[in-house]
């Protein structure tokens, strides 16, 4: 009997419930220990603001962010060893413009000194998003850029420039559907704002995935139809592209026509949809720093701003130096154009949102109310639902509290994004203006956490829901008149 006869007597290793992952720690690091009290003092002294507290002293697992915390591969590492550090035209710059073109496609990164520059190295996001929202903020007055969920600085840097963030989520966001494409636009609402005030919108904004909107993928149909919308109004459309790969494969497994797609060609086609994107490379290029802004070379923001791609790059260069480094060293370049080629994989993908998915459902049978189904990078729980039955008011910012207590309790560290991140203070009316959405984010940093870590997070926020009415709202000591107030605010418990 031959071996691979002999297999099909077996259940494929694919079906079995427990596989192991495609990867093996490199190398570990130790924590120090630090008991609750400690934490608690520590938390008492920085006003209960989850920022300010010393990562150190993180004896949990810290899912604050999943920017800039992913844990590197080998040869990222390696390719660090080699980085160039020459101020103009580093070896990493020309691998990174080649893998860029091969992942993106070639119209997004012409040929320097031949062509018009379309493609701009910054060193994180929101400088890039920063860059294309200063020189666009000129084009008209009462200007809104419409989303399907702005982010917190992404937002920020469209109001700093006299421009309005509006955001369209889709109707089902909040439900209990089984739609796996809760991130997408809410095409109506858009339809709607162009009838009335094309003239007023420079270009439409896609989030993939949609991290306000619980982290939620949007469709290829979605992507499709909206670039359809937008265009169809001479209105170029941008992706806000921080989690393009995970987006991807959520395309592969629940929409029909692309199962057995590869990854590579799903991501080119998404990005042939759009005129222009920004990134930071921190989510999905599986590094530590890193941004981009890049405009198509024949698209509709090319054609209708001829003269917006020079500005950006003298802004880029009094901004981040020459354009062949943007900010970044030669290290973090290399490393970049070789998490670019990682972050496609199937296998990857595969675990990581697997990973995310099994955190999700491990709150869910622990009664904790999360957004379903679960994104890619972080878990959801509402904060409305979870306190329910108790005396929470809006105005006490339950997830402040919430994320402060887990802190300090079990030392675990969380992001609050609802009523006070997304939220704002009237002053004239003296009263909180609330946003649609109150969460708090559990963003899992990339290949650094395994199972028993996160099932450490379920139990605490179980122990927490089963003593949800002794959680005390807080109050606002400082900062709740402040823009970006959720990165600089201190609070007391009330």
């Amino acid at each position: 009997m031959s071996f691979r006869s002999l297999l099909k007597k077996f259940p494929n290793e694919k079906d079995l419930a427990s596989r192991p992952r495609p990867y093996f720690n490199h190398s570990v690091e130790m924590k120090k220990i630090f008991t609750a009290e400690e934490r608690a003092d520590i938390l008492q002294k920085v006003g209960l603001n989850v920022f300010f507290f010393p990562s150190e002293m993180i004896t949990g697992c810290d899912l604050l962010s999943d920017s800039g915390v992913t844990t590197m591969t080998n040869e990222q590492w390696a390719a660090l060893h080699v980085g160039d550090e020459a101020y103009g035209s580093n070896r990493g710059y020309f691998l990174l413009r080649d893998q860029i073109r091969t992942t993106f496609g070639d119209h997004f990164f012409n040929e320097p000194g031949k062509e018009a520059p379309n493609a701009f190295l910054f060193h994180q996001g929101r400088a890039s998003e920063d860059a294309l929202f200063t020189q666009i903020g000129g084009f008209g007055s009462e200007l809104v850029i419409p989303s399907n969920g702005h982010f917190d600085t992404t937002g920020a840097n469209i109001e700093a420039n006299g421009m309005t963030a509006l955001n369209l989520f889709a109707d089902d966001l909040s439900s209990n559907s089984a739609n796996h494409f809760k991130g997408n636009m809410n095409v109506e609402r858009l339809r709607s704002l162009l009838a009335e005030s094309a003239d007023r919108v420079p270009l439409v904004y896609l989030t993939v995935t949609n991290n306000t909107a619980g982290g939620q993928p949007v469709s290829m149909a979605n992507i499709k139809e909206v670039a359809e919308v937008a265009h169809g109004y001479g209105i170029p459309l941008f992706f806000d592209a921080c989690r393009f790969a995970e987006n991807a494969w959520f395309i592969q497994n629940h929409e029909a026509k692309y199962k057995g797609k590869e990854i590579d060609a799903i991501v080119r086609e998404m990005f042939g949809s759009v005129d222009g994107f920004t990134i930071s490379y921190k989510k999905d290029g599986l590094v530590n720093m890193g941004g981009g802004l890049f405009i198509r070379n024949d698209g509709l923001f090319s054609k209708k701003y001829p003269g917006v791609a020079e500005r950006i790059l003298d802004y880029q260069i009094l901004k981040e130096g020459h354009p062949t480094y943007g900010g970044l060293s030669g290290r973090d370049i290399m490393a970049l154009a070789v998490g670019l080629k990682l972050v496609t994989k199937g296998e990857y993908l595969a675990h990581r949102i697997s990973q995310v998915r099994e955190f999700g459902e491990g709150m869910r049978r622990a009664g904790i109310p999360i957004i379903t189904p679960t994104g890619g990078h972080a878990v959801y729980v509402d904060v409305n639902k979870f306190f329910e039955g108790t005396d929470m008011k809006p105005d006490d910012f339950g997830g402040v509290s919430l994320c402060a207590v887990l802190l300090g309790a079990y030392g675990h560290r969380a992001c609050e994004l609802g009523y006070f991140t997304f939220g704002r203070y009237d002053r004239e009316r003296k009263l909180e203006v609330v946003p649609e959405v109150n969460f708090v984010r559990f963003a899992v940093p990339r290949l650094r956490y395994e199972r028993e870590d996160l099932d450490a997070v379920v139990q605490a926020m179980k122990a927490l829901h089963d003593n949800k009415d002794v959680i005390p709202g807080v109050r606002v000591a400082y900062g709740r008149e402040l823009s970006l107030r959720h990165f600089k605010a201190r609070f007391e418990f009330k």
